[in-house]
């Protein structure tokens, strides 16, 4: 008895994942069309899909397979986020984006923290730990919105440095917060030494098993396994991850710092050849996107409609709030200090204006609401709204912004 409901188990799952990817195919399909973020198409098609509407998927019967495909969907998009970023460009801007991505998730955070606290009348540490999970940016959708807006390179490589590593300072920031709450203890000395061990022993696994593996799919002369780069890059966001948890550190950290790694590899005098790199491309972008379409699917499956409905107005006015208040505080304070970058007003306004969030927040907020803490329905409605209204209204409007603060370069300006 127990092996044919294991057996139903297992086919419940094949069809759910099966009814995800071929749903997150269509709506990336009319994503195209209608000029929409495809991961709101995403979202609006998990409400609809999910229990609050035609009940076809429910992930709720499935806890353990939930986890699994938040944490690893969320590490591996981190590591994409991470060989985003070039180190010889990041160099100019290095301390904008170091304030941008520690000292502005904070400032957002408990920014946010007042704000929901307000709207919503909740505790102070609920109200952090969502203020934590909205805090960070998402390269996964800045990305793609870049690559079709030619923009100002100094600018396009400061947002999206910032959004790959607040991704992984928001995700830290939500463990610390979410570890006081579940253990009812504050303590500023032991908190804030757990969170230095967090970050110093991610990035010391994150460079160790970076440079390890990509040694082992090098051209020479360590290259034993380079025929299998895309299952050797795959395994590395495992191996970062679960090496680092185990060791005390930030998964999400490890698996962000193997993907700078990876994406800079000749910094490390370690080379690919063309078939590999473009076979490793093909597949790890491909799984990328499997990890974005079943994160904003199953988050959008857990919405409550009738929660959302109760909490929609509190959410919409926290949204505002992050981005006319928290963001425009967070950017001003992080980049007046930077002589070197040298950046005018235009620049500024545009870096406030452009913060979508979207996978990791997502990601985290499905973990936490599936462990049902006090004040996940909150959380679920407030990054719900987020996701969806600084999609639609900012990622939408981002070359509308860029023309006229006049930061687009030329061939741009002519095609509009």
């Amino acid at each position: 008895m127990e092996t044919y409901i294991h057996t139903i188990d297992c086919n419940n799952l094949l069809i759910i994942f099966a009814i995800v990817a071929l749903t997150g195919i269509i709506c990336s399909k009319v994503s195209e069309k209608i000029k929409i973020p495809d991961v709101v198409l995403f979202l609006i098609a998990g409400m609809i899909l999910g229990p609050s509407f035609l009940k076809f998927i429910d992930i709720s019967k499935y806890g353990v397979e939930n986890q699994l495909i938040l944490t690893f969907g969320s590490a591996f998009i981190l590591y994409l986020g991470g060989k985003e970023i070039s180190l010889k460009v990041l160099k100019k801007v290095k301390i904008s984006v170091l304030l941008l991505s520690s000292l502005g998730v904070l400032i957002s955070a408990f920014v946010m923290q007042s704000i929901i606290g307000f709207t919503f009348n909740t505790s102070y540490m609920t109200a952090l730990l969502i203020g934590s999970i909205i805090a960070s940016t998402d390269p996964a959708t800045l990305v793609p919105i870049f690559n079709s807006v030619k923009i100002n390179n100094k600018v396009k490589q400061t947002v999206i440095s910032e959004s790959a590593f607040n991704d992984a300072t928001g995700a830290i920031l939500t463990s610390a917060v979410l570890a006081i709450i579940l253990s009812g203890t504050f303590s500023l000395k032991s908190n804030l030494y757990e969170l230095i061990i967090m970050v110093v022993v991610g990035i010391l696994v994150g460079v160790a098993t970076g440079l390890v593996l990509l040694a082992l799919v090098n051209d020479k002369p360590y290259g034993i396994f380079k025929e299998y780069t895309p299952i050797v890059s795959v395994l590395s966001v495992v191996i970062a991850y679960e090496l680092s948890t185990a060791l005390g550190g930030s998964g999400y950290m490890s698996c962000f710092i193997v993907g700078i790694i990876t994406g800079n590899k000749k910094n490390f005098k370690l080379w690919l050849s063309q078939k590999h790199y473009d076979t490793d491309c093909h597949v790890v972008e491909t799984l990328g996107t499997i990890c974005r379409m079943a994160i904003f699917i199953i988050l959008g499956t857990q919405v409550d409609l009738a929660v959302l409905g109760k909490y929609l107005i509190p959410s919409i006015l926290t949204v505002l709030g992050l981005v006319f208040i928290a963001r425009p505080i967070s950017v001003l304070v992080c980049t007046i200090f930077d002589r070197k970058a040298k950046w005018n007003k235009r620049e500024i306004l545009f870096m406030m204006w452009v913060r979508e969030t979207g996978v990791i927040p997502a990601a985290l907020c499905g973990i936490i609401a599936s462990m049902k803490i006090s004040g996940y329905e909150i959380m679920s409605s407030v990054v719900f709204m987020t996701i969806l209204i600084t999609l639609i209204v900012q990622g939408s409007s981002t070359k509308f912004v860029a023309k006229k603060l006049g930061l687009l370069d030329e061939d741009d300006k002519d095609s509009n």
